[in-house]
């Protein structure tokens, strides 16, 4: 039975107050620049095939388009039967492990009148039973690396495999602004964990977005979060380096080109974020210090009593409300 640790970060209104200095390359939007424009040079080549399963309300999409590399990933795209077009779009990112899963998985937001895209993670869902993935990564980036994604390529920026899975991101939200049924001034960038990390930079990378839902995100404030949890996924880049002596500086180099901080930081879009006390995955410090950096007007719910499971369906009821009365004058 795993125990969780109660509140063994720093106080709360110490939290509020968090403000970490950030590792930040003097290149960073240099290289972020470079890698959507060579992202570009690619055909977006989206597909929508309609898939057959009984919703009555809800039209599915089975959907694919060209990310980084010209690679195919792959999407849900779930469309609200019979409502005036177009509608407002919300697009989904998946927790670490976990691929798209199934379409009949993601009713909330199509429920609440939303175009809903469902954006696989490249690599990930092959061994998860709930939400198995359809995307592969042919690119296993250069050096040893330790089991799970989190140090594949990290030796080179260039190579490391986020750079792959926020480049896919970023163009999924291209993919959504040019579906006739979307609202391209409305699209909202969310996810839990992982896909909360992945939400918070695309909400800085892709000019357009209107406001991003960040749930416990992953990806931040890497140096204190190897620091402070024992828990994977973060523990995956502490076997890497305990094992790999030379290379503490360069991982962290690299990883100052991902670093949830360095993107809130550029975040100018309406953000609600989440944060749960007792979470050791992700711990609540590097939730408010990507959270007190963000440049945009904020907002965030603490869940006091939870571990990484954050708000849940809580949650999900506040940015119902969140979103409703965020896009109710558009």
């Amino acid at each position: 039975m795993e125990i969780t640790v109660p509140l063994f970060d720093l106080p709360l209104e110490e939290l509020h107050a968090y403000l970490p200095e950030r590792e930040e390359p003097a290149d960073f939007d240099a290289f972020w620049s470079r890698t959507l424009a060579e992202a570009a040079e690619h055909d977006l080549a989206p597909t929508f095939t309609p898939y057959d399963i009984p919703l009555t309300a809800v039209e599915v999409y089975d959907t694919s388009f060209a990310g980084w590399g010209g690679d195919r990933v792959s999407a849900w795209f779930l469309v609200p039967r019979g409502a005036e077009r177009p509608l407002p779009c919300v697009v989904k990112y998946i927790g670490y492990s976990g691929g798209r899963g199934f379409a009949h998985d993601h009713l909330t937001w199509p429920s609440a009148g939303y175009v809903t895209m469902v954006v696989d993670t490249r690599g990930q869902g092959a061994a998860n039973l709930y939400q198995p993935g359809a995307t592969s990564d042919p690119h296993t980036g250069t050096g040893p690396h330790a089991p799970g994604m989190m140090t594949r390529g990290i030796l080179d920026p260039d190579t490391y495999y986020y750079r792959r899975v926020f480049t896919d991101a970023v163009r999924a939200v291209d993919v959504a602004a040019g579906h006739p049924a979307v609202d391209a001034e409305a699209i909202v960038v969310t996810g839990v964990s992982q896909g909360g990390g992945i939400a918070q930079a695309v909400a800085a990378l892709r000019p357009g977005v209107r406001a991003a839902m960040i749930d416990v995100p992953f990806l931040t404030h890497f140096r204190r979060a190897v620091e402070i949890t024992g828990r994977d996924p973060y523990q995956e880049l502490v076997r890497f380096m305990s094992s790999q002596r030379g290379t503490p500086e360069r991982v962290f180099h690299t990883l100052s080109y991902f670093d949830g901080l360095n993107f809130a930081a550029r975040g100018q879009v309406p953000a609600l974020y989440s944060a749960a006390l007792m979470d050791t995955i992700c711990p609540p410090s590097t939730v408010f210090g990507a959270y007190n950096h963000w440049q945009g007007p904020k907002e965030i719910t603490v869940w006091p009593w939870n571990d990484h499971e954050g708000g849940g369906p809580f949650q999900v009821e506040e940015q119902l409300r969140y979103l409703h009365k965020l896009l109710a004058d558009r």
